[in-house]
């Protein structure tokens, strides 16, 4: 028999868990949703005598109270915030559990404290600040019942479940948010299973390209003892559809689920692998971080400046600039005779667009100041999760910017990047785009999440009058110039690279 052992998110206690523990239960398994101190009713506590530490303190206490010579096996799930205190408790009793669940979770480190996965960017900055002043409240009040999507997406939320989650919601002690999470190292050695939630914003196939981007953090999931599921919903799974959550945990517990392929095992990752047109090498000159490749033509040329995706980890190598895609487009457009512009920007991490439309915004100004190009014709051309970038350009577009153009972009900032209050939005910025012309390529085997994103932007193109060129590659994946047959991709290249140089050359 399995015991698993289930913690809430942040402002959820153990009732959360009603349906998702009878169903298991009904199969077989014995459950125990940890009431936790300050939260649960019946655990009552004063927000200020509360922190992380209490809820380790409860999640032990559950394990504890499990027979150790039972011989059942103990499985932790911990949803959402509910993964610190269990990597507390499962550091502290590793022998005891089978494996650890993570629920549309985060990857706490030892030393950073809960706050530092609060999606929320603006909330997590304030409570920070707060903090190091040594002031403000005891406990985060929970959200409205239309304030949830800043949490988490809630698709797949009925109505009467998103009442229910607001009602069964309570304040959470900050104390829990804010002191740092300490591990000794022992739980490391304890099997994981991830949940994906895949309307949330991560799917399994975005975090092997994380790992192909060879970041070291995320390594350990390559591991053999590490395994994966999605579930195709919103950000709180027992509530949405607990009876896919209690199967997945059922097959988590037997050590079933996906498997990540370290990076490099088999075959260059996708985006080192070559591009899909043979194009002639022109001179390449490096400039500081931004590489020009320079047409064999008389005069200042029109540019095309290309805006590579992310986040990508900071260790990187080789970096974007150098990554074939780029590196590809940069000389389709010198073969054209413009100046193909290749640079790498900042964006580590989903809380860095800031800096990286900074350094998009200076590598601008050093391609127009540039005598080879000629500053009143230049482009931008946006990919994946740059696409985010190109809110600034939309909002309020140069005289010297002849066309934008984005290959499989992220269009609105996905649920859980915590960017919901930001100006990263090009699905709202192109009502302010007027004559700008745009070259959207757009894949027809998109992720749901992205597409939805695509979607979003094309209607409120469309609905806007918009000078908007759609460049269709209907069995194109992302990432489709090294991923998908050349016959399919390389016709929506070419036109859509035609299409940019016409509106540079007009």
């Amino acid at each position: 028999m399995t015991v698993f052992i289930m913690v809430g998110g942040v402002f959820t206690g153990a009732q959360v868990w009603q349906e998702t523990a009878a169903l298991l239960t009904a199969a077989g398994s014995e459950v125990h949703p940890v009431r936790l101190t300050g939260v649960d009713a019946g655990r009552p506590a004063p927000p200020a005598d509360v922190d992380l530490e209490t809820h380790i303190a409860d999640v032990t206490a559950a394990i504890d109270a499990v027979d150790a010579a039972s011989g059942r096996e103990i499985v932790l799930v911990g949803h959402d915030y509910g993964i610190h205190p269990v990597l507390g408790a499962v550091d502290r009793r590793a022998q005891r559990v089978a494996r650890v669940v993570y629920l549309d979770a985060g990857m706490p480190r030892n030393g950073v404290p809960a706050l530092a996965a609060v999606p929320d960017q603006a909330l997590r900055a304030r409570l920070a600040e707060q903090a190091q002043r040594g002031d403000g409240e005891d406990a985060l009040a929970p959200p409205a019942r239309d304030e949830w999507q800043r949490w988490g997406s809630t698709a797949g939320l009925s109505d009467a479940a998103l009442d229910r989650l607001t009602a069964l919601a309570a304040p959470q002690p900050l104390g829990t948010l804010l002191q740092p999470l300490r591990l000794t190292g022992a739980v490391a050695a304890v099997p994981v299973t991830g949940i994906l939630c895949t309307r949330n914003g991560v799917s399994v196939d975005m975090l092997q390209r994380l790992v192909d981007f060879g970041d070291p953090g995320l390594a350990a999931l390559t591991g053999p003892q590490v395994t994966f599921f999605e579930l195709l919903t919103g950000h709180w799974p027992m509530l949405s559809c607990p009876a896919e959550l209690a199967d997945v945990l059922r097959r988590a517990a037997a050590g079933g689920g996906r498997r990540l392929r370290p990076a490099g095992a088999d075959e260059p990752p996708a985006h080192l692998r070559p591009f899909p047109l043979d194009v002639p090498e022109p001179p390449r000159d490096r400039k500081g971080h931004v590489d020009f490749h320079v047409p064999a033509a008389e005069g200042p040329r029109p540019a095309v400046v290309l805006v590579h995706g992310g986040p990508v980890p900071a260790g990187a190598r080789p970096t974007p600039r150098d990554w074939p895609t780029l590196v590809g487009y940069a000389r389709m457009a010198a073969a054209e005779g413009m100046v193909g512009v290749t640079f790498d920007h900042r964006l580590h991490d989903v809380a860095d667009y800031e800096r990286a439309a900074a350094d998009v915004t200076a590598a601008v100004e050093l391609v127009r100041a540039d005598p080879r190009v000629d500053a009143d014709r230049v482009a931008l051309w946006f990919f994946s999760g740059g696409g985010l970038l190109a809110a600034d350009w939309l909002e309020k577009p140069p005289v010297w910017l002849r066309c934008l153009a984005a290959s499989y972009p992220v269009l609105a900032p996905l649920p859980n990047w915590g960017l919901t209050g930001s100006r990263f939005r090009p699905d709202r910025a192109v009502a302010h785009a007027g004559a700008l012309p745009v070259v959207l390529l757009r894949a027809g085997r998109e992720t749901p999440e992205v597409a939805a994103t695509v979607e979003a932007f094309v209607s409120a193109a469309e609905g806007c009058g918009a000078h908007l060129e759609l460049v269709d590659v209907p069995n194109g994946h992302h990432g489709f110039e090294t991923v998908d047959a050349p016959e399919e991709t390389v016709p929506a290249l070419r036109r859509a690279m035609r299409s940019v140089v016409t509106h540079l050359t007009a």
